[in-house]
């Protein structure tokens, strides 16, 4: 599977654009997965649902499935959070997966970013950076994408992990 990550600051649009650029990379005829790491906790679960009940009686793993979907919610109980490596052994096998977050791991990774919001580019500090998505005019080293125009970023993302 090819890996690539998306880091910005909170705000900046991350979500936003990886949903738009789904579907231009299955429009393709490419299958695509999506890991976002949340810097709090959070819960998919309903207070009072079967599955909620079972978690909260001290189940390590609950597995929801319908004829639509499934879902494996894994409490981790204070053990450590898994890396990312251990996360992508999770997936099911595709073509490419896109991250969210995980700034530090060293994946390729696009940063969006958008001057309105007066916060620093990341890619000084951030090797890992190969091209910046934003809104804006910006003088940096690495090649500019128009955060508006999903199609390109789709694009480049895909001739960079040599799926096209």
């Amino acid at each position: 599977m090819k890996v690539f990550g998306f880091a910005g600051w909170s705000g900046s649009g991350k979500t936003t654009l990886i949903e738009k650029i789904i579907p231009q990379i299955t429009g393709r005829g490419l299958s695509v997965s999506v890991i976002k790491h949340a810097h709090h906790g959070f819960d998919v679960d309903k207070p009072g649902k079967d599955s909620w009940r079972h978690r909260e009686a001290g189940a390590s793993e609950i597995l929801l499935i319908s004829d639509e979907r499934w879902v494996l919610m894994h409490e981790l109980r204070g053990a450590p959070e898994p890396d990312l490596d251990v996360q992508l052994g999770r997936l099911s096998p595709c073509d490419l997966v896109l991250v969210e977050g995980f700034k530090n791991v060293q994946i390729p990774k696009l940063e969006v970013h958008r001057p309105a919001h007066a916060r620093p580019l990341l890619y000084p500090d951030n090797p890992a950076i190969v091209a910046i998505a934003t809104d804006g005019e910006l003088d940096a080293p690495l090649e500019r994408l128009d955060l508006n125009d999903p199609a390109a970023v789709a694009g480049f993302i895909l001739h960079h992990q040599g799926l096209i």
